[in-house]
């Protein structure tokens, strides 16, 4: 009895060895993911990618990308694909020229009336669908475009360095690059999940020594007066149970912890309320944002005429999907749905997800419009989604957070130069929205 009490003792030993291996291990492992992170950065070069050569003609790329992306890609694509109109790769070369496009893109229907044999062959080879025009569009607009088009088709160029800044990018969890290229600290999250594995070897280790000192007494023979006697092992067992449930310290321990979980628990499921994260309801049409908004990189404003305008980001009617529908996949099931809708005179009846409470004023065009916030910043990655879901919290907390955080873009914005001016006086912090009033109770509640 006595050498299975000594083998006891003797594994608990090992097991407490073997705890502060882990916890060294989980420590190295902390520090090392910093060094790898900066070592791949440095081995990467560190210096910018090698810049893409502009393309000829003379047009604003990046201009011409932000007027594709809002007037033409919900019906052309800059590869060969078509969409509803012809694929625009290589559209300069298979074309009568620069000044032909010009005309075309304002005005389509008076260049197919005036005779033009090209444009009345692209019109009769596309079922007759008319193209819109843009008259709004200058010169200088449209060699944007042309520009963009001939840049996002041609084929990517390696860059120096950027197998090195993907690998120092994706690798070491424990690290995050900054915009300038630098290597913050470890996470937020990669700390709170080692704090709570050390919290969680300690509790095991002290349960793991409560169970080896019961054990231990239970294999250990009662001695009477010098003589060994040998009590059953159920019987020692119980003993063992009933001198540590006796014990006033293990006691206190296993209530305080069941007081502080239930406690714990009892105020997530208060603050849960109302809070409908992950909510992502079967709506009457099975719409793919990740299809539309990622596949085919509709704009969000293309259907959601209202974001840069109102309060509401508004659902598209029917007729704007019919823009598309009236020619493509018409025979779907889920299309015919919009068709059925149309016929009977009655709306769609789509299932709202971000519902906010009737307390609480939030309008888009002040964040999306005048604030430059994405999309995604509230809603999560939409474009990946194909069933819209709830990703953010949306309760006070998580705006507020947000105002306190989310640098205020003044730049060339003269209504912001005397705000600025008198932060300056004060902080050499960057003019946040809680600075301009994001934080008072009235901007949201009134």
């Amino acid at each position: 009895m006595l050498i299975n009490s000594i083998n006891i003792v003797h594994k608990m030993s090992h097991l407490s060895r073997l705890c502060g291996a882990v916890a060294l291990s989980l420590t190295l492992l902390f520090n090392g993911a910093q060094v790898k992170a900066q070592d791949s950065v440095a081995a990467a070069g560190g210096g910018p990618a090698a810049a893409t050569p502009a393309p000829s003609g003379g047009g604003d790329a990046e201009k011409g990308k932000a007027l594709f992306t809002n007037n033409c890609a919900q019906c052309h694509a800059v590869t060969e694909e078509v969409v509803v109109g012809p694929g625009l790769k290589g559209i300069m070369q298979r074309t009568p020229g620069r000044e032909w496009l010009h005309k075309w893109i304002r005005n389509s229907s008076a260049v197919i009336a005036s005779g033009d044999p090209y444009a009345n062959q692209v019109f009769n080879k596309f079922q007759k669908i008319q193209m819109s025009s843009f008259p709004n569009l200058t010169d200088a607009d449209i060699d944007g475009i042309l520009a963009y088009i001939d840049q996002a088709s041609a084929p990517a160029q390696a860059t120096v360095g950027g197998a090195g800044e993907a690998q120092a990018r994706g690798g070491g969890g424990a690290s995050a690059e900054n915009g300038d290229g630098s290597i913050s600290g470890p996470s937020e999250l990669f700390t709170f999940v080692l704090v709570a594995l050390l919290i969680v070897m300690l509790l095991v280790l002290g349960v793991l020594l409560v169970i080896v000192t019961i054990l231990s007494r239970a294999v250990t023979p009662v001695t009477t007066e010098g003589v060994q006697t040998t009590a059953p092992l159920a019987q020692r067992l119980k003993e063992g149970l009933s001198s540590a449930f006796n014990n006033s310290t293990l006691r206190s321990i296993v209530i305080w912890l069941f007081i502080l979980i239930a406690t714990k628990e009892s105020f997530d499921g208060l603050y849960s309320i109302g809070i409908q994260q992950g909510y992502a309801p079967k709506q009457p049409i099975a719409y793919s944002h990740k299809l539309h908004a990622g596949q085919y990189k509709i704009d969000c404003n293309y259907c959601h005429v209202g974001v840069n305008k109102g309060k509401s980001a508004t659902i598209p009617s029917a007729n704007i999907c019919m823009n598309c529908h009236g020619v493509i996949k018409k025979e779907s099931p889920e299309i015919q749905k919009i068709y059925a809708a149309i016929e009977q005179n009655r709306p769609i009846e789509w299932i709202r997800v971000h519902n906010l409470p009737d307390l609480a004023y939030f309008n888009h065009a002040q964040h999306v419009n005048v604030g430059n916030v994405q999309c995604q910043t509230c809603h999560g990655e939409i474009e990946k989604m194909e069933v819209v879901e709830q990703r953010s919290s949306l309760t006070m907390g998580w705006c507020i957070d947000c105002h306190r955080k989310t640098e205020v873009n003044t730049k060339d914005n003269a209504y912001y130069d005397k705000l600025v001016a008198l932060h300056r006086k004060e902080s050499k912090e960057p003019l946040k929205v809680a600075n301009i009033g994001g934080l008072e109770c009235s901007k949201c509640h009134y």
